[in-house]
């Protein structure tokens, strides 16, 4: 299994450069589609509510995400306050709109990657990191000089900056975006993102660019796109278009974790259309209709 690819970033000098590029957008924050260029280092709050400082939730050995991310010693992830999407039905609420979290530095964000290096993990997985790629970035600086050498998953909304994405390349070894919507109205309707699909096509291409279909090793995911769809009831998420979408302009080979787990959350129990769990048929609707683009990975027993 190679290194992770951004230590010979950090050998040229390159990733300081990196860091330095995203910082500056803090001061009119771009990090996301939603252009609020708010000067976040003067105390300006844009939609995401995020300021200038990281600010944490928790940050643990996780062992419900995929099975090529945990593996046995878990995925080592970093739960982050706020996020730029704010979805109706959160299931983490408490984070993404409550702000439930404490301000760190970037200093202890990169001991905590060390910790959870020591405790086994097999990777770093920062949960909603859009809106602090700059803060992530400057701490994974940090890390590395305390010996860090774990792939980074960038473990995203999908609602994503294409310049920000490029600033990652060779920064990220697994970027895990959701692909949550491909209808306009119901992705302005539960999410304020009327734009979400078409701004998640080209940022599904740029993370294949850089990192290509998951590789696995001894079971291990080490580089590559892992997409999330999180099915939903009366098919508000669309599937049918995003799967055409990956299979057709993306790769057939490409891991597409089809979730089943949504129940109403937040919102939504007031929200007729998604205030509801989905019904096993509709699962089983949304499986065939991955198959029947040719998607075969992320679903199956064999995976």
């Amino acid at each position: 299994m190679s290194k992770p690819s951004y230590l010979a970033l950090y050998e040229s000098g390159e990733l300081e450069a990196r860091a330095h590029l995203l910082a500056q957008m803090l001061t009119s924050c771009t990090l996301c589609p939603r252009q609020c260029r708010v000067n976040r280092l003067n105390g300006e709050l844009g939609y995401c509510r995020a300021g200038a400082n990281l600010m944490i939730s928790s940050y643990f050995p996780h062992f419900g995400e995929e099975r090529p991310l945990v593996g046995k010693g878990g995925s080592g992830t970093i739960f982050l306050t706020h996020c730029n999407l704010r979805c109706s039905f959160c299931q983490n609420y408490e984070l993404s709109h409550g702000g439930e979290g404490e301000i760190v530095s970037v200093q202890r964000c990169g001991q905590m990657m060390m910790t959870l290096q020591y405790q086994g993990c097999h990777n770093i997985n920062w949960v909603t990191p859009t809106h602090y790629a700059p803060q992530l970035v400057a701490a994974l600086i940090h890390a590395i000089r305390l010996g860090l050498q774990l792939p980074i998953v960038y473990n995203c909304g999908g609602y994503e900056s294409l310049e920000v994405i490029r600033l990652l390349d060779g920064i990220v070894d697994i970027y895990m975006p959701d692909a949550k919507f491909s209808s306009e109205d119901h992705a302005k309707q539960f999410a304020n993102a009327p734009d979400y699909f078409e701004r998640l096509k080209p940022v599904l291409k740029e993370m294949h660019r850089q990192v290509g279909d998951l590789q696995i090793q001894n079971g291990i995911a080490y580089r590559g796109l892992l997409i999330r769809h999180l099915v939903m009831p009366n098919d508000i998420a669309g599937s049918d278009r995003i799967f055409k979408f990956i299979a057709e302009e993306i790769s057939k080979d490409n891991y597409v974790n089809i979730m089943a787990q949504y129940r109403p959350c937040y919102l939504a129990f007031d929200t007729p259309g998604i205030n509801r769990r989905i019904t096993m048929e509709e699962y089983n609707n949304a499986i065939q209709l991955a198959k029947k683009y040719g998607l075969h990975r992320g679903f199956s027993l064999t995976d």
